[in-house]
């Protein structure tokens, strides 16, 4: 039974980050075929949730949808025109409703913003996706929204689906199927809702996800029933197949009945969110921390690698930090006429040549007198006398 304040709500409000406690609030991505009853659903858990005194953060992303039965605190149709986009681009509804959900995410960064605000001050945050299911799940800007949410605060996908629909096996199958799809591309917790409990029960559903056998006796039975007005025979054979594939992909869903019309099943959906909020403390967060970590280390190394690069590049001593002189000025010091002959004295040339290339000891008197007069630099060491011929000689 669901409490007026959820165990998240007693959780300290701490920014995010690792090491530190999530924020308050739970966001549930509601997604779900076009008629599976997505909107009305979110209008009945809107509704739950203020006859409880906890009024959620709604963010509506169908910038197709006409009216909306509830308020949206951030509405993309206030951000993007999508009449306009269709006009403006010569589309169709399915890729204007593309091009809007791409364009708006370009401003995702502000919405998480205004999220992250109130992430402390609310106990659910709600996102009603497009009804064309294809354009959230695979599309880039969904993968986006999906990720950029899901760092900010603890998420579940909630996943519609329409029950009166789903009694053939065939049909049931493909929504396992399509499910399987979402969960391991988000990796995010998950929870299947069945709605439309009031017109038809979902306990059928529930016995064919606990023991496969009972799918294939209602997949033969119907068979048996209708012959080949479900398709050829051999998607018997496939679908018997997928219910073995799919048995161990059953044990650890989480499925829950609701009835979006009368509110029934309301209390075992919030159940539900909360043990899936407990699966993302104990899993997501820590793989989520651990490529944060992953990704901070990689920054360092490049960082490390660009700067050590640079150093290289200026010739700069990774050690001391002091500039290296290239080879090429050392030698213009070590052969100041340019000869490219430092060092080296031709057969019968003067050893003494004013061009030699030798180290110079400025505090040796023998060193210095020893050189030609132009390669002298100033008076020498204990200044130089001069003779009556012109000539230099040290002073005593």
């Amino acid at each position: 039974m669901a409490t007026d304040q959820p165990p998240a709500a007693q959780q300290p409000a701490d920014p995010k980050g690792k090491g530190k406690q999530s924020p308050r609030a739970t966001a549930m991505i509601v997604i779900g075929m076009a008629g599976s009853g997505k909107t009305t659903f979110m209008q009945r858990v809107n509704s739950y949730l203020h006859e409880r005194n906890q009024p959620p953060y709604v963010l509506n992303l169908d910038p197709a949808v006409m009216h909306l039965p509830f308020d949206a605190n951030i509405d993309i149709r206030d951000t993007v025109d999508y009449p306009e986009v269709m006009k403006q681009y010569n589309l169709g509804p399915n890729g204007g409703i593309m091009t809007a959900l791409n364009l708006f995410t370009t401003k995702f960064d502000q919405v998480l913003s205004h999220v992250e605000k109130r992430a402390n001050d609310v106990d659910y945050v709600l996102l009603d996706t497009p009804g064309q299911i294809e354009i959230f799940t695979w599309s880039a800007s969904g993968s986006i929204i999906t990720d950029a949410l899901a760092s900010a605060l603890p998420t579940v996908v909630v996943y519609i689906i329409d029950t009166p629909r789903t009694t053939a096996p065939a049909t049931f199958m493909s929504n396992m199927l399509y499910a399987c799809s979402i969960l391991y591309k988000t990796r995010l917790p998950f929870l299947v809702v069945f709605n439309k409990t009031d017109v038809q029960s979902h306990q059928f559903a529930l016995e064919w996800m606990r023991d496969f056998e009972q799918f294939q006796d209602a997949l033969l039975e119907r068979r048996q029933t209708h012959g080949d007005e479900d398709g050829p025979a051999y998607q018997d054979s496939l679908m018997n197949s997928m219910s073995l594939v799919l048995d161990e992909f059953y044990k650890h869903l989480r499925a829950v009945g609701v009835s979006a019309m009368t509110g029934e099943g309301m209390d075992e959906l919030f159940d539900a969110v909360q043990e899936a909020r407990q699966e993302y403390e104990r899993e997501y967060k820590p793989e989520l921390e651990k490529l944060y970590a992953e990704r901070e280390k990689k920054k360092e190394a490049d960082k490390a690698e660009s700067i050590s690069r640079m150093m290289r590049d200026m010739k700069v001593s990774p050690t001391t930090g002091q500039a290296a002189v290239p080879q090429s000025e050392l030698d213009k010091y070590l052969d100041p006429a340019g000869t490219g002959q430092a060092g080296e004295v031709e057969d019968g040339e003067d050893s003494d040549d004013d061009d030699d290339a030798e180290v110079i000891d400025r505090s040796s008197r023998t060193d210095y007198y020893a050189l030609p007069d132009k390669r002298r630099r100033g008076t020498g060491p204990g200044g130089a006398v001069e003779g009556p011929d012109g000539s230099l000689w040290p002073a005593p």
